[in-house]
């Protein structure tokens, strides 16, 4: 069912982004907005794990380095029936976790120190098994594309802005596209509706990973304890320098925040999560 909802919330986003670029620019809108998702796209199949990794300065480990991760990594991406993604440690006292890396091929499993020292072994395969299951499941690619849609669209609104500033739109609303009252909404509205389509896609994808991670592990309970856990930690010290741009990649949410903050949230409620894997097991 997360993977249908997933499937038409993508299809929608696909189809809001070519909307905004008709509306605002007719055919050749369309084409330019076309045009600019595939440059988007491409990049960020091809460089986030990179630009990502490089944003928390992590550091690759191995058996030899960090033992205990690793080989629970390895134990657990054979029992997933993946090959072994490559580890990385995050110098942070605040616990948390993410994967990356374009397939499971070329993934990559980053956990911070503070992970390290505040789930014990059960919480801490439990946290993997989760992330290694955003690797199986291509939540990574299913995000990254996401995350572009939502950008480019935002990106192309406030081109339009600048346009109507400096006479841009300035046809009749019988004009190729949506006119001006049109832009005007689509400015408004489209940065707004792509945020939250984007945002929908991210909690059905953790969702997911709770589920499958949970299966990986045989230990639903251990996941829910770590989840409950780190969103203690993270709500007390969030990640310095976290970016919301990559917010939605980490196990729970590494910024801060609370109220109206929390209804544009990418992950769902840790309550909600932690209900249905005590509900698996």
């Amino acid at each position: 069912m997360n993977a249908l909802k997933s499937g038409a919330l993508m299809a929608l986003m696909t189809g809001l982004f070519l909307a905004v670029g008709w509306w605002l620019g007719g055919n050749v809108g369309m084409v330019v907005a076309l045009v600019m998702a595939a440059v988007m796209n491409f990049v960020s199949y091809w460089y986030s794990d990179k630009i990502a990794l490089g944003m928390y300065r992590a550091k690759e480990v191995d058996r030899s380095s960090a033992p205990k991760l690793y080989d629970a990594v390895a134990r657990l991406s054979e029992r997933a029936g993946l090959p072994t993604p490559k580890v990385y440690v995050i110098q942070s006292d605040t616990p948390n976790a993410f994967a990356t890396g374009r397939n499971p091929r070329n993934a990559a499993v980053a956990v911070t120190t503070g992970v390290l020292r505040a789930l014990d072994d059960r919480e801490l395969e439990g946290v993997i098994a989760h992330e290694l299951s955003h690797v199986k499941n291509r939540d990574i690619l299913v995000q990254t594309v996401s995350a572009t849609f939502a950008g480019a669209v935002t990106m192309i609104a406030h081109m339009a802005s600048w346009a109507m500033m400096f006479g841009g739109f300035g046809g009749s609303d019988d004009d190729e596209g949506g006119g001006l009252i049109g832009g005007l909404l689509m400015i408004i509205v489209a940065p707004i509706a792509a945020t939250v389509v984007q945002l929908a896609i991210s909690r059905s994808r953790e969702y997911m990973a709770d589920e499958s991670g949970a299966k990986i592990s045989g230990d639903p309970r251990a996941l829910a304890s770590a989840l409950e856990k780190l969103q203690l930690h993270n709500q007390r010290r969030p990640i310095r320098g976290a970016e919301p741009a990559t917010a939605h990649m980490f196990v729970v949410n590494p910024l801060s925040g609370g109220g109206v903050s929390k209804l544009f949230s990418t992950h769902p409620p840790i309550e909600e999560r932690v209900k249905r894997l005590r509900a698996m097991a």
